[in-house]
């Protein structure tokens, strides 16, 4: 059966399915209803999970004899399959048909995936699952349903915003629901439950530990490649997930190649910075950037940025906070090796 995201929790107060499908690609949806499934699981005495990651390479007998298994100690067992691409080709589809047969009382199944495409939904494999378990299709918040989303998260929270508060974060997130989640949640760190005022978002900004992504950004448009590298590493150490930091930086860089090609068509800098809704007070370090790279170089920048994103995402073999680093090192005007 299809499960909306809004209709989980009730469905697994309800009852608990033998296998689940959680696909979409906005990041912070997708984990809160695996933990969601996950929890409840744990409620219902699966004590024990395995965990596979299908991505290049992987040998699918290890699912189909993983469901055969036996637990050593008779445990109710949970099963997670991770798919990378949402493809796991026929000889994945067929091994995952095989494990949703052993799915049921003792054995629970739970499979994630990145947005899946028509095919990919009208595959066997999926339509198995859906027939006896639940799907459970993400999707991404619009620019439109984000105030109401973001009122709704922070008076989970415990927070009461006016009407003045919400727009701000709205304005600062553009859509990124990991960042709006952090932002909620440094709130509540700092100002404690009860009502939210904009200044109190304000303060909230001010008070932005020295390793902000937003800082980063900066660092890496003024040309100061040694402080946006520290400031990088201690974004990392702070745990901040990689996801958020590739948006900042390719939202920052789509402003940066709109502008430069507005320049070379023939628009003077200051309209280029008006059209590309440059605030005022970044429109300094916006300049001094655009006149430092081609405009090539931006759009060499926002191609490693996708692969950054992709790999951030778990869809792509490769480290993203390297790319990160030479994206920041790249938008600093640096040689990499000098670095």
């Amino acid at each position: 059966m299809k499960i909306s995201v809004n209709q989980l929790d009730a469905s697994l107060k309800k009852s608990l399915l033998p296998c689940y499908l959680v696909c979409g690609d906005e990041p912070l949806l997708v984990q809160e209803a695996q933990d969601a499934i996950r929890a409840a699981a744990r409620r219902a005495g699966f004590g024990s999970r395995e965990q596979y990651d299908a991505g290049s390479g992987f040998d699918w007998r290890d699912v189909s004899s993983a469901g055969a298994n036996l637990s050593l100690f008779a445990e109710r067992r949970m099963i997670e399959l991770r798919l990378p691409t949402g493809k796991p080709g026929k000889a994945g589809g067929a091994a995952i048909i095989e494990l949703l047969q052993q799915a049921g009382d003792d054995l629970l199944v739970l499979v994630s995936a990145p947005k899946l495409d028509r095919s990919t939904l009208a595959s066997r494999w999926v339509k198995a699952l859906e027939a006896d378990g639940g799907l459970v299709q993400v999707w991404p918040v619009g620019l439109r349903e984000l105030p109401a989303w973001i009122v709704a998260r922070m008076r989970r929270a415990g927070l009461q915003p006016d009407a003045d508060a919400v727009p701000l974060i709205v304005d600062r997130v553009e859509g990124n629901l990991l960042a709006a989640h952090q932002e909620i949640e440094k709130l509540r760190l700092l100002s404690g439950e009860g009502p939210v005022s904009a200044a109190d978002v304000d303060d909230a900004v001010a008070d932005s530990s020295r390793f902000d992504v937003y800082k980063l950004v900066d660092a890496a448009v003024a040309g100061d490649a040694p402080r946006a590298i520290r400031i990088l590493g201690g974004v990392r150490t702070e745990g901040t997930e990689a996801v958020v930091v590739m948006w900042a930086l390719t939202r920052e860089l789509r402003t940066l190649a709109n502008c430069a090609d507005k320049i070379r068509s023939g628009v003077d800098l200051s309209t280029a910075l008006r059209a590309s809704r440059v605030w005022q007070s970044r429109q300094a370090l916006i300049r001094s950037c655009v006149s430092r790279h081609p405009v090539a170089h931006f759009y060499r920048l926002l191609k490693l940025a996708r692969r950054a994103d992709a790999a951030a995402k778990g869809q792509l073999a490769a480290d993203p906070w390297q790319l990160a680093t030479e994206i920041v090192i790249g938008l600093a005007g640096v040689n990499l090796r000098a670095a």
